[in-house]
């Protein structure tokens, strides 16, 4: 299996390597004991064979890449500038410039996770709009994939996709989905894939479920968002690509299908999408 989406270049990450992004390398810091090697061997061990690092502002995509470069055979790199970082590169040419150089290293597969995010709204709407136009185009500059996270702010969202959509088609996928059906045929008029993640496995709306059941299985990609929303029935423990199994269980489980179809699918999914070897 394929987790499409974690941050785990900066666990066990030492001091004065880089201060990656603030929260996640806080959560990672939880589980005293682990290793860069040792989450790839856990991972290996779950049948998670490849991982995708995603950067959440220009340090930590530098991190995501130079993880990725440590770990050839099973991980790549996506840079992003995430929306609560947004107020920190706005108006900073230098910054964003040495951030889009990024994106011809080899390892990059996806700019993201970039989006909007209006439930926390740490950085000003202005300043998020802003720098997911900057990604856009950087996107497009490099025919990349993105991968975005879109948190309460689909109205603002899609008119933006849309624009750069008539221009140049957008391939992507919706980071950590929770929303409706609505936005998920949206969603799918587009071409974009779902990212589902352990957020399902503890989701109690009915209605939540039922968009996870009704993801066509051919725009479903797997994800953990590791360190943060350890699935059931890990739930307390700092989360690992290795829990990718019991999201993949759960879905087999809910959609009455199999492991083998559910993870078979999602693979090629990410393959396709990220441009895997």
């Amino acid at each position: 299996m394929i987790d499409t989406h974690c941050h785990i270049q900066s666990v066990g990450l030492a001091e004065g390597k880089g201060e990656g992004e603030r929260s996640t390398r806080e959560l990672w810091a939880k589980a005293t004991a682990l290793t860069g090697a040792e989450v790839l061997q856990n991972a290996a061990a779950a049948d998670v064979a490849t991982m995708i690092c995603v950067g959440c502002n220009l340090d930590d995509s530098r991190l995501a890449i130079e993880f990725a470069d440590g770990a050839p055979d099973s991980c790549y790199a996506s840079i992003g500038l995430h929306p609560h970082e947004a107020q920190h590169y706005v108006g900073d040419a230098d910054k964003l410039q040495t951030f889009a150089g990024l994106a011809v290293e080899p390892k990059v597969v996806a700019v993201g996770e970039c989006g909007l995010d209006y439930f926390y709204e740490h950085s000003p709407r202005e300043a998020q709009l802003e720098i997911l136009r900057f990604q856009f185009r950087l996107a497009a500059e490099h025919d990349l994939p993105m991968i975005f996270h879109v948190r309460e702010a689909f109205d603002d969202f899609w008119p933006i996709f849309d624009e750069f959509h008539a221009v140049t088609p957008v391939r992507g996928v919706l980071h950590s989905y929770t929303d409706n059906a609505a936005n998920l045929q949206l969603a799918m008029d587009r071409g974009l894939y779902i990212g589902v993640n352990g957020i399902a496995t503890f989701a109690k709306n009915p209605a939540q479920l039922a968009v996870y059941r009704d993801i066509p299985l051919q725009k479903m990609l797997l994800e953990t968002d590791a360190p943060f929303l350890t699935p059931t029935p890990y739930r307390g423990k700092v989360n690992e690509p290795k829990y990718l199994q019991q999201i993949a269980n759960f879905l087999a489980e809910l959609r009455a299908d199999s492991l083998e179809t559910i993870a078979s699918a999602t693979t090629a999914n990410a393959t396709a999408l990220f441009g895997l070897k």
